[in-house]
C-alpha cells in the first residue's frame, strides 16, 4: 500500500455539511482518517465500475461470437466429421 510520501496526486471534492458528518463517521467507526476512508471506499468503486464494464464488454462480445456462430457455423473438420460417425454407430 503506497505511504503517504508516495503519494503525489490530489483529488479536490465539495461536500455538504451532512456527506462530511457521515464521512467523518464512517471514517471513526473504520479507525482511519476521513482522508483514508475517502481514498479506500472511492477506489473500490472505481474498481468495482471497472470489473463491471468489462464483465458487460466480455458479455457482450461473448453474445456476438455465439449469434454468430449459430447464423454462419463453421465447416466440420475430419475430427468433428469422425466424432459424429462414432456417435451414430453408438446410437444404433
Amino acid at each position: 500500500m503506497p505511504t503517504a510520501a508516495t503519494r503525489r496526486e490530489r483529488l479536490d471534492a465539495r461536500l455538504t455539511r451532512e456527506e462530511k458528518e457521515m464521512i467523518e463517521t464512517a471514517a471513526g467507526l473504520r479507525g482511519t482518517s476521513s482522508s483514508d476512508f475517502v481514498r479506500m471506499a472511492v477506489k473500490e468503486a472505481a474498481l468495482r465500475t471497472i470489473r463491471e464494464h468489462e464483465l458487460l464488454t466480455l458479455t457482450e462480445k461473448s453474445r456476438e461470437v455465439f449469434i454468430e456462430a449459430l447464423l454462419n457455423p463453421p465447416k466440420p473438420n475430419e475430427k468433428a466429421i469422425a466424432a459424429a460417425k462414432r456417435f451414430k454407430q453408438e446410437i444404433r
